[in-house]
This record gives C-alpha cells, structure tokens and sequence, in this order.
C-alpha cells in the first residue's frame, strides 16, 4: 500500500484561497491573537510528518494485533502507547481547547485539517484523541469552574483522556429510557450505578486517567429524554491537591470483538457506585452532550474523509504501476506488454468519482467548520445565524461523507481487483474500518431523519433557507462571469430543485406523519451533491482564472467538470425518490414482509 502522505497543497488551497480563512480568523477577537496563515501552515506541515512517519506505520499492524483484555485492563498494539506518547509530547491534543485552562485556542477550521490527517492515517488511533477533544468540548462549556481548573489542562495535556459514555444495551438511539442511576451524596458528588457499552476509548494503557462523561437519571427524573443528567466520572479519584488516588468503582467488562478499528478500543463498562460530579444542569444532560456531539459528528464526518483520501492515494498509485490490456485509443507506452491500467475508462471514473468526493467532503468540512469557528467565537446575529447553519449542516456533513466514505473505500478496493480482497495490499481494511462511520454517532439514517426532521420540517424550513440564501448570493455575485457559466447554470437548477423538494416535504408533513422519515435518507443525499455542487462551484470560481499557469488549479477544475457532469445528475433521480412519497413504503402489510 501507498506510503500516506497528506494533501498539504489542497489544504492550504481550500483554507487559504477558496475560504480565506485568515480573513475569519483577524476579525474573530479570540482568534486573532493566535491564528494566522504563517501557523496554520507550521501546523499543518507537523501534523503531516507525525501522520506519515509515526501514525501511518502502525496502522496495518494495528488491525491485525488489536486490543487485547485481560481481567478489566486493555492493552492497545504494540507502538500506539509511542505513537500516542509522540502526540501529546507535540501539544496536539491541547490545539482546539480553551487557552484558559492550557489549550492553545486553535479554530476548527484548522482542526478539521488536522483530524483529516490523522484519520487518513489511522483511524484507530485517531478516536482516542477525538473521544477526548470532545469531552473537553463538554466540559468546558457546561462544567463548573472547578471541575474546568481540574480536569481539563490534564486532559489538554493527553496524561488524562476522555470518553463518551451513553449507550446501554436496551438503550441506543432512544437515550431517554436509559436505567443507569445517579444518587446525590451528601458531599454534593453522586454516586454513578449501571452498565454502558459500545464505549470508544473507555479503557486502554494510553494514559493514566480516563475521564467518563456519563448519561444518567436522577431518581426523580421526569420519564424521557427530559429526565436525563450528565456526570464527570473519573477512572481514577483525583485529589484535592490534582494528584491521582484511589481507583473509582469503573471498570470494563469486556471488548468488542469488531469488523473493522480493531485498535480502538470499544468496551462495556460498569460503573458499580462510582463517584461522579454533575456537569451542567439536573435534568439537561443531553443540551450539555450535544455541545460535544455537534462537533463529535463532524469528526466522524472526518473519518470518511479520511479513509477516502486514504484508499484513493493507494488506488492511484496503483493504477499507473498495474500494467494490463492496452488502451482503447491505441498503445500509450508500446515499450511494455501493456498499458497501465489508469488509461481504461471504467477505472478513470473509479478514480475521478473519489477524487471528486473527497474534494468536495473536504471542502464542506472546511465550510462546516468555518460556521462552527463563528458560533463559538462570533456575537450576536452572526453568532445565532452559525449556530443554525451547523445545526442544519453537521447531520449532512456526518452521514453525507461516511456514505461516500464508504462508497469511496469500495471504489479504491476495486481498482485492486482481486488484489484489493487480500490484507497485505491495505484496501480492504478501509473498508472494514470506515464502515462503523455510517453507524456510531447516531446512525446514519438517524442524521437524516434529524435533517429533515428536527431541523427543515419542525422550524419550516427557517434554517434551510439560510443555507440557500448562502448558494444563491454566490450565484448573484458571479450571474455575469461567462467563465463560470457551465457551473453557475447547473447549480442554480439544482438549488432550485431542492427548494421545490424541501417546500413538498414540509407540505405533506402536514398531513402525513411518515413523510418525513420516508424522505429521510433520499433527501440527505440530495442535500449532499447539491452541497457539494456549491463547494465545486467556489473551488472553480478560484482556480479558473490560473488554470492555464499551473496543473493544481487545471486539476481542480477539470474535477469540477466531472462532478456536474457525472455525478450531480444523481441529484434528479434521488428528488424523484423523495417526491413519491411515502405510500408504497408503507403500503405493504408486515407479515408480507
């Protein structure tokens, strides 16, 4: 398999001149002190060595070891407590946190970059960092700031990581019949009674404290999801003094045996009267876990990037080495038996189809993200018109790029051939390990009923049309630019096309109450390729006028085409799907099932 080596040009592409992102940044009071184009770049080229030199090498070997449990103690593959040893030494998991607390206050538009890499890396890895990025993300956002001074310059540090404890065995996406227990004591902690599993990074011997972020009930609870309260729930206590004492009643009791990140460990925990500290409000835990799920799902998001960028690097590399047939043009290279096999149509739209995936996933992780950096920094209007575009945006970044993750990691396998079914060549493990994308988090189907659900149907399209309003100022600010006349027409189509598809939903809703989730996962995709329209559209609205200097930008155009060309049609048949409705899905009676 193809060495990784990070898409430091596109990067710096996308941030620098499509987004200019250091424009955002200078007029963002927190950021302007601390992000600027000199350090992204410096960031950005250090995480690309840690990702290829110490991440990428243990990738394979970590899937074929796994973790390991022996009597409540996880043991990671051999080299991850290094690699993980290597990472924090470079401060990296304090890049996104609050420099109050010892973060170095980085936006997410940076971050997002950075996880990309690491993911594409080693996706394994990668979720013991982001469980614990996220739980920084809670905790300091609904904490007290006591627990704040405690935990978080620790778990910045990475010599304390973090965990996300919500699923139970009865309980997955509907959290509001959870049973696991919390009893105020009289010291004002509680005591944390119940069992959790699917638990990322709940035990392992990477650090020397996990921190728990657990879903629980009070005992007067009201019933539902309104009953639920989040808890700081340490492995291990911490001291007055910040030192580390007696082992709380947590402990894990069992792995996962799983398809694919079988060097993540997924646990079942037991928490058996373990002393927890309440984060946020009684009976607000899930308001409080959202904080860090928003930013957690665009993070998952990421993963399929990742992997996509990832099996595309090696498919590519493999496509001008593997010689077989010649080309139906004629021989291009007439020295040897055959020609490579990049010259073939079917494996050009193989390649072109990933190659313009990823580079609008990446483009709307770059734009996601953006919103994100203005919700948390900005003031005012701005601030609440972000937060309901990353409110509209995250269920369609987290589904959207997983699915085509997925679709991206099978595309490279079969650019392989056989030789993409057999371990040593490294495809096949992208598509074991990107394969959970599409279902923690909140499954897939669950973000897009969240889509169109929660977030279009219920306020009646309010945040949608903000999201539109988006697309159709580009549009105006470039009606006259013939040059981008061939991307301009098509987008405009299509955005209007998902304006007459989004108004129908909301309409039938009225009447239907299966409309929406029998809309639900079409109406996600169409969002997606209309979105990724709109991102295909500013990259070549940018690299146009210097495509005849420079083969990036001639590249970046050239995909662009293939895009609308190829792929944007999907958008007609997929609107067709959602506008039938939602009587032949439910028509058939069960036991015809």
């Amino acid at each position: 398999m193809a060495e990784y080596k990070a898409p430091l040009r596109e990067m710096n592409f996308l941030l620098h001149e499509v987004f200019e992102a250091d424009k955002l940044w200078a007029r963002l009071p927190a950021l302007a002190e601390t992000a600027d184009r000199e350090t992204a770049d410096a960031i950005l080229e250090e995480m690309a060595k840690l990702a290829a030199n110490t991440l990428d090498p243990i990738n394979r070997s970590g899937d074929e070891e796994g973790c390991h449990w022996s009597d409540g103690v996880v043991t990671t593959p051999k080299g991850f407590p290094e690699a993980y040893a290597t990472y924090c030494e470079g401060g990296w998991g304090a890049l996104v946190g609050n420099p109050e607390y010892g973060g170095m206050g980085m936006p997410k538009t940076l971050g997002a970059q950075v996880e990309e890499m690491i993911c594409a890396a080693n996706i394994s890895f990668a979720l013991y960092p982001v469980l614990t990025n996220g739980a920084c993300l809670a905790i300091d956002a609904h904490a007290t700031e006591e627990l704040k001074q405690k935990y978080l310059p620790k778990m910045y540090e990475g010599s304390w990581a973090g965990a996300m404890d919500l699923t139970e065995p009865h309980a997955g996406t509907d959290l509001g019949i959870i049973r696991t227990k919390a009893e105020p004591q009289e010291d004002g902690s509680y005591s944390i009674t119940g069992s959790k599993i699917f638990i990322t990074g709940g035990e392992h011997d990477l650090s020397e404290n996990i921190i728990h972020l657990v879903l629980a009930k009070l005992p007067d609870a009201p019933k539902g999801p309104k009953g639920i309260s989040l808890f700081l729930v340490p492995k291990i206590i911490v001291n007055e003094d910040g030192s580390l004492g007696e082992r709380n009643a947590v402990s894990c009791g069992s792995i996962e045996h799983k398809m694919g990140i079988k060097a993540s460990a997924t646990c079942a925990m037991n928490f058996d009267g373990a002393k927890g500290w309440l984060v946020g409000e009684v009976n607000k835990g899930l308001a409080a876990m959202f904080t860090m799920m928003n930013y957690e799902r665009l993070g998952v998001g990421i993963q399929g990037l990742g992997a996509s960028e990832r099996s595309y690097q090696s498919a590519i590399e493999y496509a001008r080495d593997r010689v077989q047939s010649r080309s139906p043009s004629g021989a291009k290279q007439p020295e040897k038996a055959a020609d490579p096999i990049l010259v073939h149509p079917d494996v050009r739209r193989m390649l072109l189809t990933q190659k313009a995936l990823i580079g609008g996933g990446r483009a709307l992780s770059t734009y996601v993200a953006k919103w994100l950096d203005i919700a948390k920094f900005g003031e005012g209007e701005e601030k609440k018109h972000a937060e309901a575009m990353v409110a509209l945006l995250t269920p369609v970044a987290k589904a959207f790029f997983t699915d085509k993750g997925l679709e991206c990691t099978v595309l490279g396998q079969q650019v392989f051939g056989g030789h993409g079914y057999i371990r040593e060549w490294g495809q096949e493990q992208l598509v074991r390990d990107v394969r959970i994308t599409q279902i923690y988090e909140g499954t897939n189907g669950i973000q897009a009923l969240d889509l169109i659900g929660r977030k279009t149907v219920a306020n009646g399209g309010a945040f949608f049309d903000l999201f539109a309003a988006d697309v159709q100022a580009f549009i105006d600010a470039n009606a006259d630019n013939e040059a981008l006349a061939e991307f301009i027409g098509p987008l405009t189509t299509e955005l209007q096309r998902l304006k007459d598809v989004t108004a129908a939903v909301i309409e039938a809703s009225k009447t239907d109450p299966n409309a929406p989730g029998a809309a639900s996962v079409e109406y996600l995709h169409l969002f997606g390729y209309v979105a990724y329209a709109f991102m295909w559209a500013k990259v070549a609205s940018v690299a146009g006028p210097q495509a005849e200097t420079e083969d990036f930008y001639r590249s970046q155009v050239k995909t662009a085409r293939f895009f609308f060309a190829r792929l944007l049609p999907q958008a007609t048949a997929l609107a067709n799907s959602v506008l039938a409705g939602s009587e032949t899905l439910m028509d058939l009676e069960e036991e015809l099932f």
